[in-house]
């Protein structure tokens, strides 16, 4: 049985494909495996909620349909870098709100990948976990995402979050106040038919990246951006190298407890990921503008890939109640339908046992 849970991040949005910084930590919702070693090279595979899903590790993991597919490809990526892997029967179950941007897809892959590795008696590598958990993205759902979900899934410390250089895949733990409560905001709605728009906003980095004449924006600098000849792939990367140093601005902000000024540059961050990056949606702005109406709201932005899903925001925690009263009463007001929310501390990274 493996566990690996869901993330949040708190500010560092697009920026891990850049080879920038993250600052991301885990949830207390959990995606569980359960594996079971079979005499064959065969794979069932049951989720609650869902069609259980038969297919042969010699498949080629495309072909296999639908949430099974995550499974496929990391037991197919496992294989190929050396771990043993048999045919198996695997029961998941989860507590992770799908499509809430709050990387259920990661914690699948991650908890799959500790998984196989138990089974196969070895000792679970986090790191290298995490890379495949990317590659499955990229080279099996063909989402072309950079390593933060997968990585912090993996890695996570309890109590703390993670600082993430994303070239590095060094992580530094970064211990929030207890003064402030980090509260989930769900608009319950879901991105369709988008996921080319995330690919085309990695292309844009590239293209300002390349006509730099720069392997990743993480090299260049605000000056040197306006170089870059497209006016839309300026707007990009200049949200790029921003957040890059907000990310840095509020983990000195935390250093000092200076809980101000980190939801100032939250705020920030959301403005930029709409405005130059273009990844928001009404409903997730009016999510953030809601949450901001609230006097103890120090902060609140987008989370996740963008398009749907949540708002994470940042809340005087004596205040808390009172602040998701706020947020479910004026939601209703505006849709008719009550928002799921969840004020989390953050939780331990994967684990097999």
């Amino acid at each position: 049985m493996a566990r690996a849970p869901g993330r949040v991040n708190l500010i560092g949005e697009h920026t891990d494909y850049n080879d920038g910084f993250v600052l991301p930590m885990a949830l207390p919702f959990d995606t569980v495996v359960e594996l079971s070693r079979r005499d064959d090279r065969t794979v069932v595979a049951e989720s609650v909620g869902y069609e259980s899903v038969t297919f042969e590790l010699d498949d080629d993991p495309l072909s296999v349909p639908g949430w099974a597919r995550y499974i496929a490809g990391m037991s197919r990526l496992v294989e190929t870098s050396g771990v043993a892997v048999s045919g198996f029967d695997v029961k998941v179950q989860t507590t992770i709100p799908v499509g809430a941007s709050l990387s259920s897809s990661a914690a699948l892959e991650v908890a799959t990948g500790f998984g196989l590795y138990g089974l196969a008696g070895a000792t679970p590598e986090p790191v290298a976990i995490a890379k495949l958990g990317q590659r499955v993205e990229n080279e099996i759902i063909g989402i072309q995402s950079g390593i933060m979900d997968q990585l912090i899934v993996a890695i996570a410390q309890p109590g703390a979050a993670s600082m993430i250089d994303c070239r590095s895949l060094e992580a530094t733990a970064v211990e929030l106040p207890d003064t402030v409560s980090i509260v989930i905001l769900d608009t319950m709605t879901r991105r369709e038919l988008v996921d080319s728009e995330y690919d085309h906003r990695r292309e844009s980095c590239q293209r300002a990246a390349t006509a730099l004449g720069l392997s990743s924006l993480r090299d260049a600098s605000l000056d040197m951006i306006e170089n870059v000849p497209d006016a839309t792939d300026r707007r990009r990367a200049h949200h790029v190298l921003t957040e890059n140093q907000r990310v840095h601005e509020v983990v000195s902000a935390l250093d000092d407890d200076d809980v101000e000024s980190m939801g100032a540059l939250m705020n920030a961050s959301h403005e930029s990921l709409r405005d130059d990056y273009e990844v928001s949606s009404p409903a997730l702005d009016t999510m953030v503008e809601i949450a901001r109406e609230h006097s103890t709201c120090l902060g609140a932005r987008m989370t996740g890939g963008g398009f749907a899903g949540s708002a994470v925001a940042l809340v005087d925690d004596e205040a808390t109640t009172h602040f998701i009263t706020h947020v479910r009463d004026r939601w209703v007001e505006r849709f008719g339908v009550v928002p799921d929310t969840w004020p989390v501390k953050p939780a331990a990274g994967a684990s097999v046992g």
